[in-house]
């Protein structure tokens, strides 16, 4: 049976990084006062590059890592919510830079779910034998739709990419996955674009900020993470005990403490690095694979749950053995 292995992951991030002290500065906060409630610590942010320059350096890591051509990658598929341009797509860009001339492309928009939802739809594009190999992108350039006076959500989020590289493989790859939407929920909202034109002047102006109603989206990420994660160890017949690692998105450490506690899962056993990069939405889960690949943590044969959850509202989970 063909299954979706994923034979490479890389990331890059803005070298230009913002202390909570810095951010003090601008608004009414303080370190004390972000990482009680979000252990986030620093994150980076782009001095001018945009999203697609993210995903062109992702790119040329991994293919650069894999001894993959370029001519060779059939899709490209880029997961965000901070395109360049309405259209082009950013997906289209990256295939441009590149040089992927064969392959097709498109995004993803789902926010913080979105890589978890584009690794399902790659899944199923490598599945139907028809293509071989599939790039992967999550990336956000977050600070260019936040509002740097509001303290709610301007020590959340942050820049970066990750990606992975998909192919073919026997028997291991993608194994199970639980996905879902909810959209009668609106606690987290993006950019919103009115209609104004010539028959439409007197239109509300839309707002170009994320906006967050931070206690609903901790009520429901606590609730729904580990829902999904018990889901995808009943339908693959696991045990918490046979998955070495969950690598949930990083939005927010308390959130992973409390589905933790839900599991009955040590600590341990979730990666977090929320403290270095803070929230960068569908960028967060392939980061967090990168980082731990890039310290070994990743051996042949690993069982991990990867699970997003965000604006939509959607989320998700996936089992992967590496």
């Amino acid at each position: 049976m063909i299954n979706t292995g994923i034979k490479a992951v890389a990331s890059y991030v803005p070298e230009r990084v913002v202390t909570n002290d810095e951010l003090s500065r601008i608004v009414d906060t303080s370190d004390e006062w972000i990482t009680s409630r979000t252990g986030i610590r620093r994150r980076h942010l782009s001095t001018g590059e945009n999203t697609s320059q993210f995903c062109i350096n992702i790119g040329n890591k991994l293919l650069e890592k894999t001894g993959v051509k370029a001519e060779e990658i059939d899709l490209i598929i880029v997961a965000t919510i901070t395109p360049d341009y309405a259209t082009p797509s950013t997906s289209c860009q990256v295939q441009k830079a590149l040089g992927c001339v064969n392959a097709f492309a498109f995004d993803v928009s789902a926010a913080c779910s979105g890589f978890v939802y584009s690794l399902s739809i790659a899944d199923k594009f490598i599945r139907s034998g028809l293509y071989k190999k599939v790039l992967v992108f999550g990336a956000e350039t977050l600070s260019k739709i936040t509002d740097w006076t509001d303290r709610n959500t301007c020590v959340l989020f942050a820049d970066g990419g990750g990606g992975a590289l998909l192919e073919p493989r026997e028997g291991a790859g993608i194994i199970a996955e639980d996905l879902h939407a909810r959209g009668d929920d609106i606690s987290l909202t993006g950019r919103h674009h009115v209609v104004e034109n010539m028959v439409c002047r007197d239109a509300e102006k839309g707002n170009p900020y994320l906006i967050m109603d931070g206690r609903a989206i901790f009520n429901f990420a606590t609730r729904v993470v580990p829902d999904s994660v018990n889901e995808i160890l009943e339908k693959s017949g696991l045990g918490l005990e046979d998955i070495r690692y969950i690598v949930p998105h990083q939005a927010n450490s308390r959130i992973i403490d409390i589905v933790a506690r839900k599991l009955k899962a040590d600590i341990s056993k979730f990666y977090i690095n929320v403290d270095e990069y803070g929230n960068t939405s569908a960028a967060s889960i392939p980061i967090a694979l990168s980082e731990m690949s890039g310290k070994g943590m990743l051996e042949r044969g690993d069982k991990i749950i990867i699970t997003g959850f965000g604006a939509g509202l959607t989320w998700g989970s996936m089992l992967i053995e590496w």
